[in-house]
């Protein structure tokens, strides 16, 4: 009898210690975390793309080059008349009149887009040959040269200044032998210094502005004589705008 519950009592504590044991290794066991989801992919780089012209003013029958690049792009479009171009090229165009040239640039990132403006103009009157004697070139160039007009304290080049400077390109570029100096001016107003930098910056933006044109800018000297040489007289606004100018003057040979 004794000897059946001791068996019986070794066999319950040898599974006690197995149940123990078994515990214990589960409680060992190390659970890992989930591995993160994969990054999404990174979205496509947008196109870029540019549009210059070697100029942006021509005479009726004149031709234009275009340039342009682009990145990140599948297709280039240029119109009007054009079509699909490669990434980057030039083209040369004739346009009978003023056109806006527009260049579009897609792929996997969208569309980008640029343009430029080529302004054509009527082309150089015809000289009607009578008896009478021919101007001098003096006369032409004060019958055909036009000032250019500013705001106050500013130099940017205003609506009324751009016709101004269009008809003054037209002349210079049918009378290639004729050089210009372009005189900033002034009204009274500030100081000699500060008007002295603010005629400069009058005569460099009608000098750029007709290198916009087409006029060569080895033809084109600037000089600032701020509020030194002026027009009028008078402190009233009306006169103050007479000085606010860039004038042009011939040069001597």
């Amino acid at each position: 009898m004794n000897q059946n519950w001791n068996r019986k009592a070794a066999l319950l504590l040898v599974a006690a210690a197995v149940a123990l044991s078994a515990a214990g290794c589960r409680r060992s066991e190390v659970v890992r975390p989930p591995e993160p989801p994969p990054a999404p992919p990174a979205p496509p780089e947008r196109p870029t793309v540019s549009l210059q012209a070697s100029q942006t003013f021509i005479q009726k029958g004149e031709s234009v080059t275009l340039n342009w690049t682009s990145t990140n792009a599948t297709e280039v479009t240029l119109s009007p008349g054009i079509g699909r171009v490669a990434a980057q090229g030039s083209t040369r165009v004739t346009p009978e009149a003023s056109t806006t040239y527009s260049i579009a640039a897609t792929g996997p990132g969208g569309t980008a887009t640029d343009s430029v403006r080529i302004t054509v103009g009527a082309g150089a009157p015809a000289v009607e040959r009578t008896g009478e004697p021919s101007k001098s070139l003096e006369e032409l160039f004060r019958e055909n040269v036009y000032d250019a007009f500013f705001d106050y304290d500013k130099a940017d080049i205003r609506p009324d200044a751009r016709e101004a400077l269009a008809r003054t390109a037209q002349f210079l570029r049918t009378h290639p032998e004729i050089r210009v100096i372009i005189e900033g001016h002034c009204d009274e107003r500030g100081s000699t210094e500060y008007n002295l930098a603010l005629g400069d910056r009058r005569a460099q933006a009608a000098k750029q502005f007709l290198v916009s044109l087409g006029v060569a800018a080895e033809r084109i000297e600037t000089v600032s004589y701020g509020k030194e040489r002026p027009f009028c007289f008078v402190s009233h606004e009306d006169c103050w705008q007479q000085n606010r100018r860039a004038h042009f003057v011939l040069a001597k040979p």
